[in-house]
């Protein structure tokens, strides 16, 4: 009796558990379903004109893109510069949730992270091609979520311009003199060497360029290439064009997520974020690949501009001084020493393999 007793027990108790065991599974089956039904809206600011030619498309683009695949469970709106919140307080909005996410470039902050404007572009350093290879495959990507984990955002690449052109000049520059008291529209580091050579650099927004030129507030400016440089008129404001862009030569735009914000969505749609910032990554390049071309044909042959290369002392000294304003900057913050010794390692390897590949390729075209 006492061994049926037992077993009688063992039954009821197993029946029990099983009971359990379904009524958790139907609630989690439930939980899901109703995490699949939800919705969210987000806000995404920008520090550029709204759908301005590819810095201002490629965050709509995004948006659109977020929106098919989770088939409207995430919508998000974008912001141009000013609409919101003005194009130089991108950070500061999503790290404090006001929007769940910007979209800019890390040079802007380089006065909160002195190491962010390594992640949009160093003078004489990685092309586009070789900075999307260090981030997501060389190191990159990790220090550089590093450096904003602090301030409650995750960083991503969101885009990149390509070799830009040196800039715009109301006056030729013939040798390193010329560049002595220039007051030039150029952010980041290019910002900084040029100060090192007794340049006068400033910080503007995209939408302020062009009347400051014409109005001499400042003497020169940099902003992208061809394509954009053409969509602002900047061939009115000033009569010389100068190339190579040895201050970007590849540069890399960002997304920023508030990682509160992006913690709070299901994984689903986690992945289509993070998939679909890849995607603007890459074809924010293409499109400047495609576009450049015609623009540049425009502005020499429609538009009269005197195309100018400076000269192999103005480079050398161009380069001579970024080597000075970066050894300076690792010697004085562990931060950028740190980035800065990922990021010259893996430019020495693919340095000495594109030497042999893409250069050469490009030498016997």
């Amino acid at each position: 009796m006492k061994k049926i007793s037992t077993l009688i027990t063992s039954i009821a108790l197993a029946i029990g558990l099983s009971g359990c065991g379904q009524e958790q599974q139907a609630s989690n089956a439930k939980a899901n379903a109703t995490q699949a039904q939800q919705t969210f809206k987000w806000k995404l600011v920008t520090s550029w004109p709204k759908n301005y030619p590819g810095l201002g498309t490629a965050p709509e683009r995004f948006a659109q893109n977020v929106e098919a695949m989770s088939n409207g469970r995430l919508k998000i709106k974008v912001y141009g510069a000013g609409e919101l919140v003005p194009g130089f307080e991108v950070f500061d909005t999503v790290s404090s949730g006001t929007a769940e996410m910007g979209h800019s470039a890390a040079y802007y902050w380089k006065g909160k992270i002195p190491a962010a404007q390594f992640f949009t572009a160093i003078p004489f350093g990685m092309n586009a091609q070789e900075v999307n290879g260090w981030l997501h495959h060389g190191g990159g990507m990790e220090l550089w979520k590093e450096l904003y984990a602090p301030y409650n955002l995750i960083p991503a690449a969101g885009g990149n311009t390509g070799v830009q052109m040196a800039g715009w000049f109301k006056k030729e520059v013939n040798s390193v003199e010329d560049l002595k008291g220039l007051k030039m529209r150029i952010p980041g580091l290019g910002g900084e060497v040029l100060e090192k050579l007794g340049g006068v650099p400033l910080s503007l927004t995209g939408g302020e360029i062009f009347t400051a030129l014409q109005t001499g507030a400042i003497d020169a400016t940099e902003w992208v290439g061809p394509y954009n440089d053409l969509a602002f008129g900047l061939n009115k404001a000033a009569e010389f064009y100068y190339y190579s862009g040895w201050h970007e030569p590849g540069a890399n735009l960002e997304f920023l997520i508030n990682k509160e914000a992006f913690a709070s969505l299901p994984n689903d749609l986690q992945a289509i974020v993070t998939s679909a910032m890849r995607t603007a990554n890459q074809d924010m390049l293409d499109e400047y690949t495609a576009r450049n071309n015609t623009a540049l044909d425009q502005l020499k042959n429609k538009h009269n501009v005197k195309l100018r290369k400076f000269s192999p002392e103005v480079m050398q000294a161009l380069k001579a001084a970024t080597m000075e304003v970066i050894s300076e900057q690792a010697r004085n913050d562990e931060a950028v020493a740190k980035v800065w010794r990922s990021y010259s390692e893996f430019l020495q390897q693919v340095k000495a393999y594109h030497q042999i590949s893409e250069m050469e390729y490009y030498s016997n075209r």
